[in-house]
């Protein structure tokens, strides 16, 4: 179908006040939120997916969040939302089996299942719009934002453009290959597959005569283990590489987990851009490690197939990095690899590889291009991004673009948790609306993160909010 070349206007002059581009579970907590205002907003919100679905390729039978139930959309903000987790149960007679299954800790496709209820009941959701552009108009004092309207094939059906205040990028993270990999997962030949689409492949990954595992975080840890239990003993033949020093548990102690607090995020906002850029990568061990049941399953399962005599046909391998592969005959893969600390190189054939690599925030440039200078850069040319989460604009762009798990580098860690999803969206609302609908508590870690200057007025309780004080 021939899409229209025109783009209509809204059928209202009145602009949006907000416009959220992107639906997962950030913008979605913040739609949730919004609808939550005792002074409605106009807001509206677009992703040009069919339908919400959360990491479907990951909904491995059996597979947990990380976080506790309590990190849904709304609780952390606003307990008494008909948004929150514990009112969906409701709504499908589960309050009870919940109550006597006593797990702190949902299923994977549970959490999934929720946030397509909130997604399916919530107003103001556009599935199937792709959003193509956003400008500023000055002489109005709005956004343009341009999106095409997809029909169910994910063909141009219509053409439209909306008129807002504000925006909120939640557009999300996409999966990570590493550029050895690149050449054989693009061109298809050979199962050179990410984690991202592990449930579809699944069934021809398991008809490989030998499967190589890449990655040594949680995705890693749970097709690992899935595998291992769908292979006869004896006969199992995976291959797990990881390019960090072990197979490391997740940081889960509960002052390790004072990392995910709000207190951290403003303490670590207001560091050198130098220090942030530091510390991030060596806390890789509060995201990227593995969750103790997993670690445990496992050992445990390894350790069952030991029971009669001899050793699993499986080799657990960290401190491993893929130089480079190529396609051996017609179906086989061969990895070169290298270890950091022995300093050795080594070659391994395998007949299928999937890539537990982990993902990347979607860049904003593309989308933003269009703001050119208006948009302020740090050191490293990434975006600047204030405490409220909005994007350092020129002060001639009056509106407000906030955004969502795009800030790593200048929130630290908790950025793509979903534990601050809640909080992070009260924020963007507290400061878009002016007042507190969402009230938020001043403190919220028994830790006090770094030293408070002399002389602030602050008090020493709160030494964390020092930097907000100083101003940004």
């Amino acid at each position: 179908m021939t899409a229209r070349t025109d783009r209509p206007t809204p059928e209202t002059d009145q602009p949006h006040d907000l416009v959220g581009i992107g639906i997962g579970p950030f913008n979605l907590s913040l739609a949730a939120l919004t609808h939550g205002l005792p002074n409605p907003l106009a807001a509206t919100f677009y992703d040009q997916c069919p339908a919400f679905h959360w990491h479907p390729g990951l909904l491995i039978d059996g597979a947990s969040l990380q976080v506790p139930f309590l990190a849904d959309l709304v609780t952390l903000a606003d307990p008494t939302s008909p948004w929150t987790l514990l009112n969906y149960l409701r709504t499908r007679d589960r309050l009870f089996p919940f109550y006597f299954a006593e797990r702190f800790h949902i299923q994977r496709a549970e959490y999934d299942a929720y946030c397509r209820w909130v997604s399916q009941e919530l107003p103001g959701l556009h599935f199937g719009h792709q959003v193509d552009a956003i400008r500023w108009n000055p002489e109005n004092a709005y956004f343009e934002v341009d999106f095409t309207q997809l029909d169910a094939h994910g063909e141009a059906e219509a053409l439209g453009r909306a008129h807002t205040r504000n925006i909120a990028l939640g557009i999300g993270t996409e999966p990570h290959i590493p550029e050895p990999l690149k050449p054989l997962a693009d061109a298809g030949t050979v199962p050179v597959i990410h984690s991202a689409d592990y449930l579809e492949h699944r069934r021809k990954l398991l008809d490989a005569e030998h499967i190589t595992v890449i990655g040594s975080g949680q995705s890693g840890a749970e097709i690992f283990l899935d595998l291992l239990r769908a292979r006869p003993a004896g006969r199992e033949k995976l291959h797990w590489l990881a390019r960090t020093p072990a197979f490391a548990p997740m940081e889960y102690s509960k002052l390790g987990l004072e990392h995910f607090t709000p207190d951290y995020t403003r303490y670590f906002h207001a560091l050198p851009e130098a220090v942030r850029d530091q510390l991030v990568p060596h806390q890789w061990q509060l995201h990227k490690g593995i969750d103790h049941d997993t670690i445990t399953a496992i050992h445990d399962e390894l350790y069952r197939r030991t029971l009669h005599g001899g050793w699993p046909d499986a080799t657990l391998t960290p401190g491993v990095t893929v130089r480079t592969a190529g396609r051996v005959a017609a179906t086989r893969v061969e990895l070169h690899l290298e270890h950091a600390q022995q300093g050795t190189r080594t070659r391994l054939t395998t007949d299928a590889v999937v890539l537990a690599t982990g993902y990347r925030e979607r860049p904003l440039d593309p989308m933003l291009d269009s703001l050119g200078t208006h948009l302020r850069r740090d050191t490293a040319g990434r975006p600047r991004i204030d405490h409220h989460y909005r994007l350092d604009l020129d002060p001639a762009i009056t509106g407000s673009i906030y955004v969502q798990n795009a800030e790593r580098h200048t929130h630290g860690v908790g950025a793509p948790d979903l534990g601050l999803a809640a909080w992070r969206s009260a924020t963007i609302l507290n400061h878009l609306t002016g007042t507190t609908p969402y009230p938020l508590p001043r403190r919220t870690a028994f830790t006090t993160f770094g030293l408070a200057p002399q002389n602030t007025g602050i008090p020493p309780q709160n030494p964390v909010l020092i930097p907000l004080a100083q101003g940004n």
